[in-house]
């Protein structure tokens, strides 16, 4: 074996064993992205659409009547059983405690005026921060309404539509969430691991001993590259055994590709890190450097929510950020079923990135 390789080999197990002793290292790079997994995914998983509202009847005729007991049985509706007066209604809106309120006014129902066959308007109270909301909830409840008019009166519908699946499985909440997710625990361990390892080591002295022997930068920076790709697969590996047993993940494409791809993500986001890290003197000066660069990139980028909701200026610029192609990149494998050579232009990007990074890490390194 080339003494080169003995060397880069010795300190990637090197840090590798420093990784697993070290408990806060763990739970920031495997137990604080499954904290974020559980959370999105319970959010992601839970699809019902609902809306919390007042529900006022003043009427007593037998429709109204119905009408209120299937308000309540449908699952649209969350229904508060202690609002009895549209006064109180209107503060519960003003505090955004309720959606809306639905009253049915006292004449409701009435045979007089419609040739013995029930009528009458009911109406959706709401405040303008709730408009979109009530807008959804009177199409809901006119969907209620339709289905009594329909017992109550033949109704004639010339023109229609209707749905039809085309048999297509598209992404879901979760899907699209799971790959940011793995995006976060990337630039966490990339980041956040050489930020808070590098300026203690230079603290201890550490690498200023190293810096007197044999090793060179470049041997320093691949074993390190190694290590944290050992350990990034070990705390995404986890991941996804806890997306797919509890979240019902599918995995799309290859796992042989995905992780490729996973170590070239790691590889460029680690030089941001091994910069950031190599170039402070202490943690006061890494830090803040590392909380600008990262935090723009993880609300950017695709981490929690789509690019595609950014206005479109937004998006071609955030397209050029160095977790946008792997983000991207981990979505097409795992979710669109992709191979490497339709990943082109994300490849492309994620290897000029590197280029620029590794070459200002190797400038501002410093042993101490």
């Amino acid at each position: 074996m080339p003494k080169w390789l003995f060397t880069v080999l010795v300190f990637a197990k090197i840090g590798i064993r420093r990784y697993f002793r070290d408990r806060l290292a763990i739970f920031f790079t495997v137990v604080f992205p499954l904290i974020f997994l559980f959370i999105f995914g319970g959010l992601a998983g839970n699809n019902n659409v609902s809306f919390s509202v007042a529900l006022i009847n003043q009427s007593n005729s037998q429709i109204a009547q119905q009408l209120t007991e299937q308000i309540k049985s449908n699952k649209t509706f969350k229904v508060s059983p202690d609002i009895n007066n549209l006064d109180l209604a209107k503060q519960k809106m003003s505090r955004s405690e309720i959606d809306a309120t639905i009253l049915i006014p006292p004449t409701f129902g009435d045979t007089a005026q419609n040739g013995g066959i029930p009528s009458g308007k009911a109406v959706v109270y709401y405040d303008q921060n709730s408009a979109e909301a009530a807008q959804a909830l009177t199409s809901v409840l006119q969907g209620v309404f339709n289905g009594a008019n329909a017992k109550l009166v033949k109704l004639q519908t010339p023109l229609s539509v209707t749905a039809q699946s085309t048999n297509e499985t598209g992404l879901s909440k979760f899907d699209y969430t799971f790959s940011g997710l793995i995006g976060f625990a990337i630039i966490g361990l990339g980041i956040f691991g050489p930020v808070n390892y590098f300026p203690e080591m230079k603290k201890q002295g550490i690498l200023r001993r190293l810096h007197i022997t044999p090793l060179k930068v470049w041997q320093y920076f691949v074993s390190s590259v190694l290590s944290n790709s050992v350990v990034g697969l070990f705390s995404i590996a986890i991941m996804f055994l806890v997306a797919i047993s509890i979240f019902n993940f599918k995995m799309a494409g290859s796992y042989f590709q995905l992780i490729i791809f996973v170590i070239l993500g790691i590889l460029t986001i680690f030089g941001i890190g091994l910069a950031i890290g190599g170039w402070a003197k202490n943690e006061r000066q890494a830090a803040p450097l590392a909380n600008i660069i990262v935090f723009p990139m993880m609300f950017l980028s695709g981490t929690f929510f789509p690019r595609f909701a950014m206005p479109l200026w937004l998006q071609h610029i955030t397209y050029f950020l160095p977790l946008t192609p792997i983000i991207d990149g981990i979505r097409m494998i795992a979710t669109e079923g992709k191979t490497l050579l339709d990943l082109g232009p994300q490849l492309l990007l994620i290897g000029v990135w590197a280029v620029i990074i590794y070459a200002i890490a190797f400038r501002v390194f410093r042993w101490e």
